[in-house]
């Protein structure tokens, strides 16, 4: 394979997976925040 298809290929592929895991971390912060479940609300909410 030559070396620009493959680092191409590869860099294609990172970024694949960095925007699954930001996806990902907003999905989860999101039914983390729907649940209650956070420790920011908790630093938020005043005593």
């Amino acid at each position: 394979m030559d070396s620009k298809k493959k680092r191409k290929n590869t860099a294609l592929w990172i970024s694949i997976g960095a925007i699954f895991l930001i996806i990902l971390l907003l999905v989860w912060l999101t039914m983390a925040d729907l649940w209650g479940d956070t420790d920011v609300a908790a630093a938020i909410m005043p005593f």
